[in-house]
């Protein structure tokens, strides 16, 4: 399963939402954990975010969410939205070389 997730912080709470979430990526990297895929996008709007994430097994659902940092994430995301947070599922049709080598660190 791929999940998508899009929303539109407000202005004043961009920077604070990116680092939040950038939070969760040095907590990833710290752990390493096996099983999850997960990256997030930032629009040219520098408000809208985009979130993808998939697990190997829905036995590795709970290795993002249960992260401190992302519970600190995603705490307050409602509040710092002027768009609410939608969620899309995904299927993979087809993918090549995708994010190979792309990795961002804060």
């Amino acid at each position: 399963m791929i999940r998508l997730v899009k929303y539109k912080v407000k202005p004043q709470h961009a920077a604070d939402n990116e680092r939040l979430v950038r939070s969760v990526f040095e907590a990833l990297h710290a752990l390493a954990p096996g099983g999850v895929r997960y990256a997030t996008f930032k629009g040219d709007d520098g408000l809208t975010f985009m979130h993808l994430v998939s697990h190997e097994s829905d036995a590795n659902r709970d290795l993002l969410t249960g992260l401190p940092a992302f519970k600190a994430f995603s705490a307050g995301v409602r509040d710092r939205c002027d768009e609410p947070p939608a969620f899309t599922e995904l299927s993979l049709v087809g993918a090549y070389g995708v994010f190979d080598g792309a990795e961002v660190r804060g």
